[in-house]
Order: structure tokens, then sequence, then C-alpha cells
């Protein structure tokens, strides 16, 4: 007997796709809003010189600006429209989801369904508009205060650039957000992470060639540059492996009679995943080491003498930056976990509806039991996502590698790229069923 695998590929095929024509029209309209979002990164902030900020990010290399200037997909390091990317919305959102968990009173809109969900996006994107202001303010404070051997990077500084600046990234931040909202929406996919899909994907090609060139200029060995190569395959390999793996739960529903015949009786399962977080743990964990970093970094040490040495200890490689990225990688997994499954809820679900896990009591003992199964999956899950993104960033600061060829970023490209085709999977079966159901209808009309 074919698996379940080997029968969807057979039913996948190309002639499905091609009849598929709202598919066909989300996949354009996806690839012609990321082509929007790459073209945006390249319209600059007005009032900037470029080989300033070209210097500036050169001598920076290998730093943990280059962080965001990867999730911005190059547009920090250009300084464009697009400069703060969708980070103010992802903190935005975290920030909510947090809240959530301990207001009362958004809890209860959580609860309200498709109207309080709209409550909660729209008090997100109030918390967007402040934080991308405020952060777009202190980089124009910072931008004004960086200069290099040509000069200053601000062309004519003052409260005229501020405004300008804060209303411009700002724009572009509010942008980009609805333009994430429209793709999932219209197209295939969650907007907001093919967004910084696409910007990573971006910047693959040119951290590819110049490790290449690394190794033509005999700055790196070539039989390292094979290594590393054949280690990230190795790491898609088991981020995907990793990424796919569930622990299923056994759920029994009991049997009942109506009249002279019995239902129910047949048992289904409840799937955890082994990483319920996701890859928001590492994005949050590295926005938080930048915090510092970004800001020193752009006021050319004129922040206070404090955070010298603490900028120092936070350097990419050091033991301090990996042990604290660990640490927050460890802390965000528990923590996001804990917000995005209630077992609590599970259990009264369970119950409500008749179900039971064999061996387990409804109620709160089933909702202990899930809570023990899944802290012992997310500390797998933990271990699995400090693995990948640390010991990359080891080699990168070993070897000055682009952090292009991180772990983060490898998690993000291929957990959005397995998202993305589970979707189209199942916008083919969709189409196929809906074509199933019109040939039963007209052989329905015929008879």
């Amino acid at each position: 007997m074919a698996s379940a695998a080997e029968q969807l590929a057979a039913n996948l095929n190309f002639g499905a796709f091609a009849k598929a024509t709202e598919l066909k029209n989300r996949i354009w309209f996806t690839l012609g809003a990321l082509i929007i979002y790459r073209l945006g990164t390249y319209i600059p902030i007005p009032g900037i010189d470029p080989v300033v900020l070209r210097e500036f990010f050169s001598q920076q290399q290998g730093g943990l600006l280059d962080v965001f200037n990867m999730f911005s997909g190059g547009a920090l390091e250009r300084m464009t429209i697009f400069a703060l990317n969708v980070m103010p919305y992802i903190s935005a959102s975290i920030i909510m989801q947090l809240m959530t968990a301990v207001s009362p009173t958004l809890d209860q809109l959580k609860k309200e369904g498709e109207s309080g969900r709209k409550k909660i996006n729209q008090y997100t994107r109030y918390g967007t508009v402040a934080l991308a202001a405020v952060q777009a303010y202190g980089l124009s404070v910072g931008l004004e205060g960086l200069s290099g051997p040509s000069g200053s990077a601000v062309i004519d500084p003052g409260m005229f650039f501020r405004v300008s600046t804060v209303i411009t990234v700002v724009g572009g931040t509010m942008f980009l957000m609805w333009l994430g909202e429209q793709i999932t929406a219209r197209g295939v996919g969650n907007g907001i992470s093919l967004i910084i899909f696409a910007g990573i994907v971006a910047n693959l090609p040119p951290a590819l060639v110049s490790t290449l060139e690394l190794g033509r200029t005999s700055a790196l060995p070539i039989l390292l540059i094979i290594v590393l190569l054949v280690g990230a395959v190795a790491i898609i390999t088991f981020i995907v492996f990793m990424e796919r793996s569930q622990r299923r739960l056994i759920v029994q529903y009991p049997k009942r009679q109506a009249g002279n015949r019995m239902f129910g009786g047949e048992s289904s399962h409840l799937p955890l995943k082994l990483n319920t977080a996701g890859v928001i743990p590492p994005i949050f964990a590295s926005s938080l080491l930048l915090m510092p970093v970004t800001l020193t970094g752009f006021s050319q040490g004129g922040g206070p003498e404090w955070l010298t040495p603490v900028i120092t200890l936070l350097s990419r490689g050091q033991p301090l930056y990996i042990a604290l990225f660990a640490a927050l990688i460890i802390f965000f997994c528990f923590f996001y976990t804990a917000i995005v499954f209630n077992p609590q809820d599970t259990a009264d679900n369970l119950k409500k509806h008749g179900g039971f896990i064999p061996g387990i009591r409804p109620g709160n003992n089933t909702a202990d039991h899930l809570d023990h199964v899944l802290t012992r999956l997310t500390v797998i899950g933990a271990g699995y996502l400090t693995l990948v993104c640390i010991l990359p960033e080891i080699l990168i600061s070993q070897y000055a590698l682009p952090f292009a060829l991180g772990g983060t970023s490898l998690l993000i490209v291929v957990t959005v790229t397995m998202d993305t085709v589970a979707q189209i999977h199942s916008h083919l079966l969709a189409h196929q069923y809906e074509g199933l159901i019109k040939k039963s209808k007209l052989r329905g009309r015929r008879g």
C-alpha cells in the first residue's frame, strides 16, 4: 500500500496545479507583492550620504548590526524607507500576546472570536506605530552623529531631517505591515514571515559569493568551505526533520446509542509539535541583544561610558553573547509555548466533546498530563533551536563568514518554505475536492 505522502504526491500533479486558477492568482499576487517589497529596499531616506553609510557598515561587518540588516533584507545598510522592516510589528505582536496572557480584559477579547481578534489586531497596529516612531527617531538622531572619512552621513542635520525621517520610516513600516496582511489574505503563506524570508533569501547569493571569494583569496581553506557547505545542507535536513516531528496523543471518543444504531467509538490523535514556538525565540532573542549594540553603534561611542565594556562583552562570538543568546532562546521557547498552547483549554474542549486520553481522567488530570508532555517536548525543542542557532554563530565569529549563512537565517528560510508549501498543498486539495463535488452534482442532475 502506498504511503500517505506518496498518495499526496500522486494527487498533487502538474495537471491539478494547471487547473487551479485561484491558486495561480494567489501565487502571482504573492510574487508581485514581494517584488514591490524588494524595490522599496532600494529607495533611500532623503538627506542621506550613501558613501558614508557604506564606509560605516564595512567597518561594522561581523557585528550585531548584521543581524538587523539581515532581517531588513539589506534595507538598513542602504538606509531606505524599509530600514526597520517589519520588526516593530513583530515586537508589537509579541508584546500584545504577552499582555493577553496577563490581562483578563485582553484575554476575554481573545475568546470573543473574530470581533475580538480584530480589536487585538487594531491595538497591535497602534503599538507598531508607536514602536516604529520611537525607533525611527532614534535612528535619525544616530544618523546625525554618524560620520566617516568622507564626512557626515546626513547632508543637512536638524529637526526637519528628524521629522522627515520619522514620517518616511514609519510610513514604510506601516506599508510593509499592510502588504504582509494582504499577502496573508490574498496570497499564499504568512505575509510577515514571507517578507522576512524574501529579505534573507536576497542576501544568500552575495553571502555565498563572499564565502567563495574567501576561498579564492586563500583567506579560508577550500576544504573548510566544502565542510561548511556540507554542514549547511546537514543543518537544513536536521531542521526539516525536527520541524516535522510531533508527538501524537491518542484521543478516544465513547460509543453512544441513538435508537437501534451505535455512533462514535472512534479514536483520533492530538498532534503536539516538537517545536511549538517556531522561529519566534531566536528572532526575539536577537532583537533584545541588538538594542544596546545598535544604540552605541550609531552614536559612534557617544553613549554612556558603562555601555562600552558591555558592548565589548556582547560582541559576536564572545562567551557572554553566546550564553545570553542561548538563555534567551530557551526562555522564549517555554514562554511563547505557554502562550500559544493552553493545556487547560484543550482539556476542557476534549471533555466538552466527550473525548479523553486513554488512562487519563478528563478535566484537570488531562490538563496536567498535556502540560507534562508539552514541557518535555519543549525541552527538546529548545535544545534543538539553541543548537541550530549557536553552533553556526561560533563558526561565523571564528571565520568571519557572512551572517546570511547562519543558523537563524537558515531556520527562518526552511520553516517559512515548509509552511508555504503546506498551504499550496492545502489549496490544491481543496480545489480537487471542489471538482469532485461539482462532478457528483452533475451526475445527480443527469440521473
